[in-house]
């Protein structure tokens, strides 16, 4: 038996690999356990705590309870796309094409000053939400490279945008 060489064995594309990983699982389970703490404390003890809060407070916690749902829906969202990846019920090449339809940058929250005059679980909960999101962003930023031989041919992505910057100041 002859031994392969590295150029000629085959590469594991670890981003096929992640959806069926421990990491992605409780990864899942924390997103979908927050999404139903969320709706949890919005429809009981949110509800309370929002008609005791100052007017001004009171159409930030509606603005920031919105964009927290929004937020979350929309992590579930790639979750649960990326679960129908770990079970065989679509490729991670669908899942790329259909991920395009979720906005993992959406729902930032507002100012630093008005957040603090939340009541705390509101303000926990944002917290984990924005922790949430950006551990999917960097997940989904790894899984959805292409392929070592695509990115290879690709070359330097940084180099079309160098030439039109030195095109740029030779004029």
């Amino acid at each position: 038996m002859s031994e392969v060489s590295q150029s000629e064995a085959p590469l594991v594309v670890l981003s096929e690999r992640l959806t069926n990983s421990a990491a992605f699982t409780a990864l899942f389970r924390e997103g979908m356990d927050l999404v139903e703490e969320t709706a949890a404390y919005l429809d009981g003890d949110g509800r309370a705590e929002a008609k005791m809060l100052e007017r001004t407070v009171s159409l930030t916690y509606a603005t920031e309870s919105m964009r927290l749902t929004t937020r979350l829906m929309q992590l579930a969202s790639w979750l649960l796309l990326h679960r129908a990846v770990k079970e065989g019920e679509m490729t991670l090449i669908q899942a790329n094409r259909e991920k395009s339809k979720v906005k993992l940058s959406a729902a930032d929250p507002g100012a630093p000053d008005m957040l603090e005059r939340l009541p705390e679980q509101l303000q926990s909960l944002i917290a984990r939400s924005m922790s949430l999101q950006a551990r999917i962003r960097r997940l989904d930023a790894s899984m959805h490279l292409p392929p070592p031989s695509e990115r290879a041919a690709i070359g330097n992505p940084l180099v079309p945008q160098l030439n039109m910057l030195k095109a740029a100041f030779e004029r």
